[in-house]
């Protein structure tokens, strides 16, 4: 009998040792998840760090450590929500190479003189255009828009670049593929399908019953606080108060949109940070050019100002750079800035003489000495040694001329890319098809997506380089690594310590529990990016629904739209970081209007998302 007592309670003996034995490595690899999660958390806020740099040494340690393995690990690469952002990037760079933005936003501002007025002509269809294109193009298209304009009214642009950014964030959330952080929260919910028969997936106007009413009221309360809530910062120096004074010459393209316009209707009489010096037409030299004359094909315009100036003028639709060869040049070029070396063997020649473009594959667009303004014709400077050039020229120059005696290269002008104004109209006919094959869920997300950036660079909306570089390698990267950092927090049982803490916290019913997942999320996406912040708390809301045996969705979306909710830190979203520096501003000035606008969000947010995805 104490055989037989023996034999039967062997193998429970044994079941249970390896029980304990499981349990404690579940318990050690959610310890080292927890604090590799603190660790990337510490550097991301007090270390300057790239957050892809951070986010992969985390992601190396949970596999290193055995947490999880390769192919998960690797997973989040392959994503097809990380995917998607990747092929929007082109999308919204090839709508903005056309020029399609510059144009919206030189409608949107308008002339009021009231502030309240001009934050509601930005803020609303601003947030408007960022449901259906990712923030950061919109934000990078429109600041130097705003900030000219700003100056031109002799209005701070600090008043109206946090709403810019505020207002991206805000529409964003109306659609699926408003902003990274929901085509990132996508990713995660189509991922687990399989894995959670209650989850669903969500279409692209799915959450805009919660987005609409959400980008509302912050608008509203932007144009009403922003007036009385955002500084009076004008900066002493601007940063197009650039003490070089270019000579640059443009010709109006026979038959273009130009012809037969006053130089007023044309918007060349006040340009930001430059001026009309003189008009030739023919024979005929006009030094002082009346607001009421009428332009003609042919005519050749002689502006001065600025670098950032000619870079405007070079997208103007109608005006092409003068002389005539450099309008036979391909689209696909830049502007660099390069100091003539006393090696050059141009030096004493002028540049038509010297025959520059023949000999460097680039063309003259300005000239300046000694930090002023050389005035004549272009082609009739003789270069001296010393003399600041701006050349357009293909992108590979700087790499082809940099070890070369000819030039001291400075700097490439940036975002110096000429526009493609005659593809405007496909551009947005392609983004148009985007959205209505997803919408009417003609094919997924993804492949819409994949095909509309095709599109983009068949079309010749843009050129293959510049689509390459308008996908932020970075940002990918950052997110990819926080994909397979949630599934070590899936793995390890990290999600569901942290469920058991809410319910036994005092969160045990789901309106609460999704309120505090808001709450965390929210917080986190202050301190870290958004992308971040909505991959890395996915995992704990679906452990909470499940401890709470509660639909999964409505827990997805408040992650999704709490991440997002990032106004209370220049640092949780990148388009915050983009207008901390050209507005000014301080980190208080975030707090200041950024705190009642999140609290309001957060409010709307959890009344709403109950009603439109149930428990």
């Amino acid at each position: 009998m104490i055989t037989v007592g023996l034999g039967s309670w062997g193998p429970m003996l044994r079941h249970g040792i390896c029980w304990k034995g499981s349990r404690r490595m579940d318990d050690i690899k959610a310890g080292i998840t927890l604090g590799v999660l603190a660790g990337v958390l510490g550097l991301l806020i007090f270390s300057t760090l790239g957050a892809d740099a951070v986010l992969l040494a985390g992601l190396a340690i949970v596999l290193i450590t055995g947490v999880i393995d390769t192919q998960t690990a690797v997973s989040g690469f392959s994503n097809e929500g990380m995917l998607t952002v990747a092929a929007l990037f082109i999308v919204a760079a090839g709508v903005r190479q056309t020029g399609a933005m510059s144009r919206i936003a030189t409608f949107l501002l308008g002339r009021s003189n009231k502030t309240w007025v001009t934050l509601a002509r930005l803020t609303l269809p601003v947030a408007g255009m960022s449901a259906m294109l990712n923030n950061t193009p919109i934000v990078a298209a429109l600041l130097p828009a705003v900030t000219e304009w700003a100056r031109r009214h002799g209005k701070p642009a600090s008043k109206f670049l946090i709403p810019l950014s505020y207002a991206t964030i805000l529409g964003g959330t109306i659609t699926l593929i408003g902003t990274s952080t929901n085509l990132v929260v996508s990713g995660l919910i189509e991922k687990n399908l399989a894995s959670n028969p209650r989850l669903t997936s969500l279409g692209i106007f799915d959450i805009a019953p919660i987005g609409i009413p959400v980008a509302l009221i912050g608008c509203t309360l932007l144009v009403l606080l922003g007036p009385r809530l955002l500084p009076d910062r004008r900066q002493a120096v601007s940063r197009t108060d650039d003490p070089r004074l270019y000579t640059s010459e443009f010709l109006v393209v026979p038959q273009g949109p130009l012809v037969g316009a006053t130089i007023e209707q044309a918007g060349l009489r006040h340009l930001p940070g430059a001026f009309l010096a003189e008009l030739n037409r023919g024979t005929v030299l006009l030094p002082a050019v009346e607001p009421t004359m009428r332009l003609e094909g042919g005519d050749r315009l002689i502006f001065v100002g600025p670098r950032e100036a000619v870079v405007d003028l070079q997208r103007f639709a109608g005006l092409t750079l003068a002389p005539k060869d450099s309008s036979k040049l391909d689209h696909d070029r830049c502007l660099v800035e390069a100091v003539v070396a006393p090696a050059n063997p141009l030096c004493g020649l002028s540049i038509r003489a010297g025959e520059f473009r023949a000999q460097f594959q680039a063309v003259v667009v300005a000239v300046a000495r000694d930090g002023f303004r050389l005035g004549g014709r272009i082609g009739d400077i003789v270069l001296e040694p010393g003399d600041v050039l701006l050349l357009e020229c293909p992108p590979s120059w700087v790499e082809n001329h940099q070890n070369r005696q000819d030039f001291y290269l400075v700097s490439e002008v940036v975002d110096s890319d000429k526009f493609r104004h005659d593809r405007s109209w496909i551009s947005l006919l392609i983004l148009v098809a985007m959205i209505l094959a997803a919408a009417f869920e003609v094919t997924s997300m993804f492949r819409a997506s994949i095909l509309a950036a095709a599109a983009m660079i068949l079309s010749g909306c843009m050129s293959g380089t510049a689509a390459r570089r308008s996908i932020e390698l970075p940002v990918l990267i950052a997110i990819a690594a926080a994909f397979g950092l949630g599934e070590a927090i899936r793995a390890s049982g990290l999600d569901r310590l942290l469920a058991d803490f809410i319910v036994n916290f005092g969160a045990n019913d789901p309106f609460t529990a999704m309120v505090a997942m808001y709450i965390a999320t929210a917080l986190l996406t202050e301190l870290v990016t958004n992308n971040a912040a909505a991959a890395l708390m996915f995992p704990f809301g679906l452990s909470l629904a499940a401890r709470l045996d509660a639909d999964p969705l409505p827990f997805c979306v408040a992650v999704m739209f709490a991440a997002s909710a990032s106004f209370a830190t220049p640092i949780g979203y990148q388009t915050n970081l983009m207008v901390y520096g050209p507005g000014g501003y301080r980190f208080a000035d975030f707090f200041r209007i950024g705190i009642p606008l999140q609290i309001v969000c957060a409010i709307t947010t959890c009344m709403l998302v109950p009603w439109v995805f149930p428990f």
